[in-house]
């Protein structure tokens, strides 16, 4: 789809492979803008309270809306990526990502800010899918793993690159910059789009259309990470006494909104899959075909990506806190730091290239995995309340080459044997496996790590006789702060102490959190046992890849 079928002559085959280049250059800067979105905003924050006045609450729900509504609707709109038409629907998601940048860069309020990052969700949602099912419909041979390459480097390196350039933005200019900035990036990736990328579609989309299917699945996965997400805020089962509040409204009952959230999630996803075993068996178009299930190396990827994104990306909610808050970074030093880690997975890119010549891609997958462990390990076996960058940087360098590795080629052995005209269903997917595992992570880890601080940190003061009150209000304020009180009880000579005992609890939190990460990258290992060599039957370079309908507009 990125190639030009009509071309037959060696300078015309130059020119359709120069532009199918250019066209994943494209499509990389769509995605790298989506991924940035999730990381850019946690920086900023405190400018935007400050600028605009809003409650905690709310500030909360600008940060994590946008990860809500993306996970909710990316089976849905890699659905219908494959009836409309994927280069449409991933530069209307773009047109949606870039309006809703500018909503939010022009917000005067709370409600506006939030409805804004809502939209952002929808139209990244749109994207991300769609540009593996883009990918997976044109690539063939050896061009298919080096276009995985690029795509999981910039999955990783944009994720670590956010922070940084949140920092950067709103240090030098506004927080408001760091919305404005997509703005003319979106324009460049619509244009680039309709220049470089042609369309493709569903051979046979049929009629009709899986309403049910998608708003079953929108409210199932919603409701499940909405769960995942803010479970330690407002309690698993029980509220905690944090008011669960959204423009004025505010939970009324004793039982937690997240329980209640799980239930909902539970109970839409299950009749999700009666509606569409129901569709399947009488023909009719669904959202999920759920024949892809019984193709081994979908089923069983699908099921090493989400244990393997179980500890892929926690270590950057916890980092950040312990760079900040232990050793003293400012954000824009802790992104200077995770740097190394984008750098890693940039150079992964390259790397992989040259590994695939020889290597199939599942053995890419191992090895990304193993570095991944070499990386968080080290992390949790080495970190010290005074580690600096040094220590730090090599290992999140490792870490990252392992994260180019594994996300992008795990990506590829899961789509090899899917239909090509079933390419968006297969991505959004696995992008939904990704999501889910992801927040089961950071929930996980999340509660892990706060849990070791506070114990941690209390039997410290208590071995120094402080009283049970005074030792309950500091860790307390440690722990709802995520750690940023540690400054300001350094700076009193009364409790200069407990600060020192703060950062010592800290870090060790952090080195138990790694840890439980790198156990999970080992399961994940042992999950990708199941798993063939990743590679397509058909991976050759046909001049018209097989189940793409060539289309106009």
């Amino acid at each position: 789809m990125l190639s030009d079928a009509s071309a037959t002559t060696p300078a015309g085959d130059r020119r359709a492979t120069r532009r199918r280049w250019v066209g994943l250059v494209v499509i990389s800067l769509g995605v790298s803008l989506i991924i940035v979105d999730s990381t850019i905003v946690n920086v900023a924050v405190p400018s935007i309270i400050d600028d605009l006045g809003i409650t905690s609450s709310d500030a909360q729900w600008v940060q994590e809306v946008y990860t809500l509504v993306f996970a909710a609707l990316l089976l849905v709109f890699g659905r219908l990526a494959d009836h409309f038409g994927r280069r449409r629907l991933f530069a209307l998601g773009a047109l949606v990502f870039g309006l809703s940048s500018i909503l939010a860069a022009t917000a005067d309020g709370g409600p506006w800010l939030i409805g804004a990052r809502a939209l952002q969700g929808v139209g990244g949602a749109m994207m991300l899918p769609t540009s593996l099912s883009l990918l997976n419909a044109t690539f063939r041979g050896k061009d298919r793993g080096i276009a995985f390459g690029v795509w999981g480097a910039t999955i990783g390196g944009t994720a670590a690159l956010g922070p940084l350039l949140g920092g950067w933005l709103t240090t030098s200019f506004s927080w408001r910059w760091a919305f404005g900035i997509n703005v003319p990036l979106t324009a460049v990736v619509i244009i680039g789009l309709y220049l470089l990328v042609d369309e493709s579609r569903e051979r046979s989309a049929g009629t009709g259309a899986d309403w049910a299917g998608a708003v079953l699945a929108a409210v199932g996965f919603g409701a499940v990470v909405f769960g995942l997400i803010e479970g330690r805020t407002y309690g698993w089962v029980q509220s905690t006494g944090t008011d669960f509040s959204l423009f004025g409204w505010t939970w009324p009952w004793s039982v937690s909104p997240v329980a209640v959230a799980f239930v909902v999630g539970v109970v839409a996803l299950v009749a999700f899959v009666i509606v569409e075993r129901r569709r399947n068996a009488t023909g009719r178009v669904a959202m999920l075909d759920l024949g892809l299930f019984t193709i081994t190396s979908f089923r069983n990827g699908n099921i090493a990506a989400l244990i393997v994104s179980l500890g892929e990306f926690g270590l950057l909610f916890a980092l950040p806190l312990w760079f900040q808050n232990v050793l003293g970074y400012t954000a824009f030093q802790t992104g200077l730091v995770l740097l190394a880690l984008a750098v890693g997975s940039f150079v992964a890119s390259g790397l992989g290239a040259a590994l695939g010549r020889g290597r199939s891609p599942v053995f890419i997958v191992r090895l990304g995995i193993v570095l991944e462990i070499v990386g968080i390990a080290g992390i949790a076996l080495l970190l010290r309340p005074d580690s600096g960058w040094v220590i730090t940087a090599p290992l999140l360098f490792v870490y990252g080459i392992g994260v180019g590795f594994a996300t992008a080629q795990l990506t590829g052995v899961v789509l090899a044997d899917v239909p090509v005209e079933r390419s968006g269903q297969g991505s959004g997917t696995q992008s939904t496996a990704r999501q889910i595992g992801s927040a089961f992570g950071i929930a996980i880890l999340g509660t892990i790590l706060f849990t070791v601080l506070g114990s941690r940190l209390d039997t410290s003061l208590a071995d120094r006789g402080v009283p049970e009150q005074a030792r309950v209000q500091v860790v307390e304020a440690v722990k709802a702060s995520a750690g940023a009180a540690i400054p300001a009880l350094a700076r009193d000579p009364g409790t200069a102490a407990a600060a020192a005992d703060a950062r010592t609890a800290l870090t060790e939190a952090t080195r138990v959190s790694a840890a439980t990460a790198a156990g999970f990258l080992v399961l994940g290992l042992l999950a990708s046992l199941s798993l063939g060599s990743g590679r397509r039957p058909d991976d050759v370079e046909p001049a018209t890849p097989d189940g793409a309908v060539p289309a106009t507009g």
